[in-house]
This record gives structure tokens, sequence and C-alpha cells, in this order.
């Protein structure tokens, strides 16, 4: 293995580390709803873009028109706010191990949206690795229903699972998306594309104020109000900002084959914060669905080339 391969590699690992605090954050924040959880995180998100972005601001506003303004709203609602809402939710109901599992099908759904463009793989060579798949997520739901882990109940664990699909639906939609605007625009760097959608994301986020802080019902003390801004801006800068710098830097030094496997980090080390969070081991049907998982998204990167979908991650 030579030297940028291993760099590579390590950025990989590194970006996994740092998305996985985003399925740890709603755990922490338990006081607080999904809806001021999406706001609390974006609002500073999309502060910090702009500060970055402001410095380019002059050379890069004449190179949008209103089908780019457009795109990015969609990719803001798909990729981070939505995404976040329904994640979050999904981890406060159904519990982390159950939402990470699931959202950590990512991989396979781009794959599968990708399977009918030219040079994909057939889908009977992808069967091994779906039913492995699907085993997976049937253990983990079952495991999300019975658990004693999960202090909520079973109707909203349900709604949970069903907040987890519609996650990770929302995030392939965005990476499919995001993937084609990059195509569609050469002229603007990927790096460039992230900041825009986190002001766009941060502007939105703006509207979800009155809801989330102003009307909102909820009582919280002070104390609960400081951890809520600091966990709020430690995922922003952590996950949103270095996270995406890590992948964008294993991205650019990995094949795509080995790029699609990295992103497997962030699902063992949401599963790692979260157990570690609950001071518990796996159950035996977490450990038998984590296996069952891994194994059918690695083997499905092995049978198919990772779709540059995969290679700009949400903020």
């Amino acid at each position: 293995m030579n030297r940028s391969m291993g760099v590579g590699i390590g950025n990989g690992v590194m970006a996994g580390a740092l998305w996985g605090v985003v399925f740890l954050a709603p755990a922490v924040l338990l006081a607080f709803d999904a809806l001021q959880l999406s706001a609390g995180r974006y609002l500073i998100y999309g502060l910090v873009a702009l500060l970055l972005l402001a410095p380019r601001w002059k050379r890069l506003a004449p190179q949008l028109g209103m089908a780019e303004w457009r795109g990015l709203v969609w990719l803001s609602l798909a990729g981070n706010l939505v995404y976040f809402l329904l994640l979050a939710t999904a981890v406060q109901w159904a519990g982390g191990a159950a939402a990470s599992l699931i959202v950590g099908l990512i991989p396979v759904v781009v794959t599968l949206v990708a399977v009918r463009e030219e040079g994909a793989v057939q889908l009977r060579q992808l069967a091994p690795a779906l039913l492995l798949c699907l085993l997976g997520v049937a253990l983990v739901g079952y495991e999300a229903l019975v658990s004693e882990h999960v202090q909520t109940p079973w109707r909203q664990r349900v709604l949970g699972l069903v907040c987890a699909f519609g996650a990770l639906l929302s995030w392939a939609a965005y990476s499919v998306g995001n993937s084609r605007w990059l195509a569609r625009r050469p002229d603007l760097s990927a790096h460039d594309w992230s900041l825009l959608t986190g002001v766009v994301t941060g502007a939105l986020a703006l509207l979800l104020v009155p809801s989330a802080f102003v009307f909102n019902g909820a009582v919280h003390a002070p104390r609960q109000w400081g951890l809520f801004w600091a966990v709020s801006a430690g995922v922003a800068v952590v996950a949103s900002l270095l996270g995406n710098a890590c992948w964008n830097r294993a991205s650019r030094l990995l094949p795509l084959t080995l790029t699609g496997q990295m992103i497997v980090f962030e699902t063992l080390f949401a599963l790692l914060y979260g157990f570690v969070w609950q001071r518990r081991w796996p159950t035996v049907l977490e450990t038998v669905a984590i296996g069952c998982l891994v194994a059918g998204v690695l083997w499905c990167a092995h049978a198919h080339r990772a779709p540059p979908a995969i290679a700009e991650h949400a903020g």
C-alpha cells in the first residue's frame, strides 16, 4: 500500500469517526425535539459556511442562476434539514443502533439507483448482498421493537424506524441529485458547492426558528440551553466542516471502489458512540445485524463501482 492510499484510508476513517457524532447528538439532547436539533445545528453551520464563503462571494455570485439556487434549496432540504429531522427523530424514538444501521444502507441504495446506468453491475449479482442487508434490517427492526434500552412505547418505536428509512431515502435522493449537479457544473469546486449548500441550509433553518424556539411550549433551564448550543456548534463544526474536509481528501486519494466502502466507518463509529453513551455492549441480535449489514454493504461495494453520488456527503 503506497503512502497516498494510506493517507486516503486514514482520512476516510477519520471522516466516519467525525460523522458518527451526528447520531449521538439526539441521544445526548433528549430534552429537545428533532425540530430544535435541526434548527440549532444548521443555523450555526449556515453561519460558519457564510463566513468561509464570504471572501469568494463576488467571484461566485455571477456564476449562479435561478436554476442553481432552486437546486441548492432542494439539496439543502433533502440532504440536510429533512434528513437530520428524520434521523434525530429515529434516534430518539427507535434508538441510535437501529437508526445508524438503517441509514448505513446508503451505499446500497445509491448503487440500486444507479443499477440502470451504463456500466452498472446487474441486479442478480447484487442479490446476495441485498439479502444480507434485508436480514440485517429485519433483525434491527425486531430488536428495536423489543429492546429494553429504548424508553419509548412500541408504536413510537415503529414510527422511529419509519423515520430512519425516510432519512435513508432522503439522503440517497440528495446524494444522487448532488452528484448530477456537480457533473453539470464542473466549473464550481465541490468545496464551494458544499459551502453554498450550507449557506442555503442556514437560510432555510431561519424559517424553523419560530416553531422551534419561539412558539415551542417546552421549558428548558439555562444549563440545558448551554448544552444544546454547545452540542449544536460541535456537530456543525466537527461533522459538517471537518468531516466533509476529511471525506473530500479521501475521495481524491482513493479509487472509487474503496471510497464507497469507507462510508461504512460512519455506521461503525455511530454504533460505538451509542453503546458507550448507553454504557452497554451490543446484544446478540444487534451483533448479528451489524455483521449482516456491514458484510452486505461491503459486498455491494465490491460488486459495483461506488457511484459518484457517494463522493459528497451531506452537511
